[in-house]
């Protein structure tokens, strides 16, 4: 069923507080992993339904601004954090509240 659920040419998908992974491999592999728990920790400090809101408009702005999906896509600051951080296991014992907004930039 995730199989469908995920676009292609994206590992998983995070709907606080699950996870969907687009193959049973993914269960094993822990940069995949850790992208989507850092997604999970970034819904739950916006209280998940504000991380949509921005998350939909930052792409927006941002498929705007590169014209198209892909470059629009990884430059959306959720993105860019879980991306930047997702070899790092330990990344989330460490991270500060909001972080993702560092992430932002024009």
């Amino acid at each position: 069923m995730s199989k469908y659920l995920i676009p292609k040419g994206y590992a998983g998908l995070t709907l606080y507080p699950f996870v969907f992974l687009k193959n049973k491999r993914f269960k094993s592999n822990e940069v995949v992993l850790n992208h989507e728990r850092i997604h999970l920790r970034q819904q739950k400090e916006l209280m998940v339904l504000p991380f949509y809101l921005i998350y939909g408009f930052e792409f927006l702005l941002r498929l705007t601004q590169y014209k198209n999906w892909p470059d629009a896509y990884r430059s959306i600051s959720f993105e860019r954090e879980a991306y930047e951080n997702e070899k790092n296991r330990d990344y989330l014992k460490s991270r500060s509240w909001l972080s993702f907004i560092k992430y932002f930039r024009k």
